[in-house]
């Protein structure tokens, strides 16, 4: 009868997914139907970590967040855990054999988040490598399925690719991560020196992660490869945004694509694979 509680347990981690990604949910649907479960699990997990220390202040966060690193690497060894959330997870690292490692890393950037901090060049290194580089190669072995071979040729592209998002993700919470959460992750940046000057230089260096990481995107599995196109599609439409705004629009608002905007990138992007342009 485990069986049903694993099927709530990838629900729960569906749910979690559609309600605080619009992005990532329709990126998943356009993934081949295998790996919706199996990604919806990374998610799931990730956002959890995520919310402790973006969400629940007021709470013991370092406390709830080494329970969650305990409990997660106790699910993966006995393979079920009551949090349903970690029954996915440990399921999907188990049976694509994910590196510990990269758990390792991500939650060690999720720590880093417990401090207010002004990042130096080392420690945004550190802090895009396991918040957003990781999960791109947790995600990428489960697309190449076991093909030890492929994964080596694809990560330094699906790193580059998560640390664009991710980079983009700075400069769109750039308002709530400064003001409210005290967090200044670019590098040395102080918030009087935000300037055209440094917000160009800031999209030069995301342009050149896209680039990278685009490369990876044309040589992903075909089971993988539009939908992570799709993903891809967002994240530059939105740095498109980001660059058509001046520095007081990035620090009063959060940049944002509408769902219409969202849907037709689908949209176009299905004309495109149909005509064999993808």
């Amino acid at each position: 009868m485990k069986n049903i509680y694993d099927h709530v347990s990838i629900k729960v981690s569906r749910v979690i997914t559609n309600a605080y990604s619009t992005s990532f949910s329709i990126g998943i649907r356009c993934l081949h139907k295998s790996l919706h479960n199996p990604i919806y699990s990374i998610y799931g997990f990730v956002r959890l970590s995520d919310e402790i220390v973006d969400s629940f202040s007021g709470y013991d966060q370092k406390r709830m967040l080494d329970q969650l690193e305990k409990d997660a690497f106790d699910a993966i060894e006995k393979g079920i855990s009551l949090n349903p959330v970690l029954n996915s997870f440990q399921e999907v690292v188990n049976r694509f054999n994910i590196d510990h490692d990269l758990i390792r890393q991500f939650l060690n950037s999720m720590k880093m988040d417990l401090e207010e901090r002004v990042y130096s060049n080392q420690e945004y290194e550190l802090y895009i490598l396991g918040s957003a580089e990781v999960v791109g190669l947790m995600c990428l072995k489960i697309f190449c399925e076991g093909d030890s071979e492929q994964y080596e040729q694809l990560k330094i592209p699906a790193k580059k690719l998560g640390a664009a998002f991710q980079k983009i993700n700075f400069l769109r919470d750039f308002k709530t991560d400064y003001f409210d959460l005290k967090r200044m992750y670019f590098p040395n940046l102080e918030i009087e020196n935000f300037n055209a000057e440094a917000k160009k230089k800031i999209e030069e260096d995301i342009a050149k992660d896209f680039e990278e990481g685009y490369i990876g995107v044309k040589k992903l599995p075909k089971k993988a490869r539009f939908g992570t196109y799709i993903a891809y599609k967002y994240y530059y439409e939105l740095l498109m945004k980001i660059k058509n705004a001046d520095v007081k629009g990035i620090l009063n608002n959060r940049v944002r694509l509408s769902n219409g905007k969202k849907y037709s990138i689908v949209i176009v992007s299905i004309i495109k694979k149909v005509f064999k342009l993808i």
